[in-house]
């Protein structure tokens, strides 16, 4: 019977963080919910800027600005060496949309454990200030991550760790849904940021690789949701 209860208030639990996810996809998808969810609206967008721009580094390119835009959009400025191979052109946009939901079910994974929560919530703090001071050049960025980070640090190394369970799971809910921001992001080929019209991260994959811009799109949102079902019950298994 005891077994039987822990496995009904895992599922359950499982269930509210997955109802976590979908409510703010669906708020994201509206202008008061844009205006509820505005910090954690920066945070995505921090979240996806800064994969390409960890991506860029970490394929041996550049990583020159990031830029955050008080309507929730941004951009990554990398630089690519003139004799980058065609799967780097697909690993740097491809990391703005995959590395964000890697990088929450960490943090989600991390939450099994005080010492792993504390470490995730430290270092994703951390990241936060740190790459404002070296990256972001523009005023909202500015304003909202190092508070955001602040805070983060704050509970941390202050909050009980419920709270610290909790806050770390949320925030890589967040992380992993950033992908769907904007919901049909994924599948257009163009995407208008800060009113300059470009190709999107799904067709800059395809255009680097093979297969239309729409099936990297639905690739991406099913690994990313997989991603998510999964770290969450590892996460919640006893």
């Amino acid at each position: 019977m005891r077994s039987r209860n822990l496995e009904r208030d895992r599922n359950v639990r499982i269930a509210m963080m997955m109802l976590i996810a979908l409510a703010s996809v669906l708020l994201w998808q509206t202008s008061p919910g844009q205006f509820i969810l505005y910090p954690f609206t920066i945070l995505a967008t921090w979240f996806h800027e800064f994969g390409h721009g960890l991506a860029a580094l970490l394929t041996g390119n550049a990583f020159h600005e990031m830029l955050i835009f008080p309507n929730g959009s941004g951009l990554a400025s990398t630089g690519r060496r003139y004799d980058a191979y065609r799967l780097t052109h697909a690993l740097i946009p491809a990391g703005g949309l995959l590395g964000p939901p890697i990088a929450g079910a960490l943090l989600i994974v991390a939450s099994r454990s005080r010492e792993a929560t504390q470490g995730g919530l430290s270092l994703l703090g951390i990241l936060l200030i740190a790459s404002t001071a070296i990256w972001v050049r523009t005023l909202v960025g500015w304003l909202v991550l190092p508070a955001m980070g602040a805070i983060i640090l704050v509970i941390a190394y202050r909050a009980s760790p419920a709270v610290q369970r909790l806050a770390i799971q949320l925030l890589g809910v967040q992380a992993v849904i950033s992908v769907w921001a904007q919901l049909d992001y994924l599948f257009m080929s163009e995407a208008n940021v800060d009113g300059k019209v470009g190709r999107s991260d799904s067709a800059a994959i395809a255009d680097a690789l093979f297969a239309p811009y729409w099936f990297w799109g639905a690739a991406i949102s099913v690994a990313s949701f997989a991603l998510l079902w999964w770290s969450l019950k590892v996460a919640i298994r006893r």
